[in-house]
């Protein structure tokens, strides 16, 4: 339990203040087949379309809460987990006064959205085993440091981050800790939501874009207390997540095993993937993965990446990020589509 933590202290005072605006559907709920909707000045020809979501997304949150024993109260739902990210920077960073903490090598948007916010970034390197250093973290931290971003399993490295290692940073860090679970489904690791309750100052996000294969509908979710889901709710565009959006997530969701079936075959060409990768002369590391990807060391990641693109494969050349020199991130695809890869990468040897 974090027991210097006050959310009151937490929220900027603009949000404190704001009024939320009130959408039609907002004021109105409880919908049945003999309605009139003459509030929200919409088109009146149905075509599937024509009227507004549902601004709480009430069926997607009950199907959502039942597949993750969560209340549907503790829920946010995003415009991609990016539109999550940005409503907590607005939430509870000031502008040009507040910082966040990030851990790179890690996912990008952490910091560009800081910077769209006017917030400052500190960087604290993960060690040379891909994990958080905690006491430097702690000690980086000051009284305008609102936010903590901890990725695991992290993007690119693939690792899960140990459970002691953030457990101790939820603890002592005075202000918000989120936990970007973008990956969790593809790892052995625990969920942080199944401790929400005993961490006021811990958000959870996660996405339907890896494991539940529906990247083209840009739906992330954010797992929270009531109190900050009521906070961040405060902000959101009121009708952020569309129509279809909302149908299409559902209609997926509610086949049996599909994403559970679909994570195996995931798992199980992972492992063919890094048997193969350890037979290829010139990758030289093959590290840890709890994700749906897998970053490997070369022998020279550009020249690698070029030949590979030359072949019609595309991967993601990790280089440039902290302790990353020399890798390429290679993302688990079809059992045909990483023959190709394999394949490819093996014919490249010599050259």
């Amino acid at each position: 339990m974090n027991t210097d933590f006050n959310l009151k202290n937490i929220i900027r005072p603009t949000i404190k203040a704001l009024k939320p605006y009130s959408s039609a559907r907002d004021e109105f709920q409880g919908v049945t087949d003999n309605m009139v909707f003459l509030d929200a000045n919409e088109n009146p020809f149905e075509n599937g379309v024509n009227r507004y979501p549902d601004p709480q997304q009430g069926k997607l949150k009950s199907v959502l809460s039942e597949i993750k024993s969560i209340p549907t109260k503790n829920i946010l739902l995003g415009n991609g987990s990016d539109e999550v990210l940005d409503l907590i920077y607005r939430a509870f960073c000031e502008p040009n006064q507040d910082n966040a903490i990030i851990l790179p090598p890690t996912y990008g948007m952490y910091e560009v959205l800081a910077n769209l916010n006017a917030i400052a970034i500190k960087k604290v390197n993960l060690d040379a085993d891909f994990q958080p250093k905690v006491e430097t973290i702690l000690e980086s931290a000051d009284s305008n440091s609102k936010l903590l971003f901890i990725c695991s399993p992290n993007n690119p490295s693939g690792n899960s981050f140990s459970s002691k290692s953030i457990e101790e940073l939820v603890s002592k860090f005075k202000g918000i800790v989120v936990i970007d679970e973008a990956y969790i489904d593809f790892s052995k690791a625990v969920s942080w939501i199944s401790k929400l309750g005993n961490y006021p100052n811990l958000i959870v996000t996660q996405t339907l874009s890896k494991a539940y294969a529906m990247a083209g509908i840009r739906l992330g979710i954010c797992y929270a207390s009531a109190e900050i889901i009521s906070v961040l709710n405060t902000i959101k565009p009121p009708y952020n997540i569309n129509e279809l959006t909302q149908k299409k997530a559902i209609e997926l969701l509610e086949i049996k095993d599909l994403a559970s079936n679909q994570i195996k075959d995931i798992l199980k060409e992972r492992e063919i993937m890094v048997s193969e990768l350890a037979t290829i002369d010139y990758v030289s590391k093959i590290y840890p993965s709890d994700a749906n990807f897998v970053l490997v060391k070369v022998d020279d990641a550009n020249k690698r990446y070029n030949q590979l693109i030359k072949k019609g494969i595309v991967i993601r050349n990790r280089t440039t990020q902290p302790g990353c020199e020399n890798t390429l991130r290679l993302t688990v695809g079809t059992s045909e589509e990483n023959r190709i890869l394999i394949n490819a990468l093996t014919d490249l040897s010599g050259f």
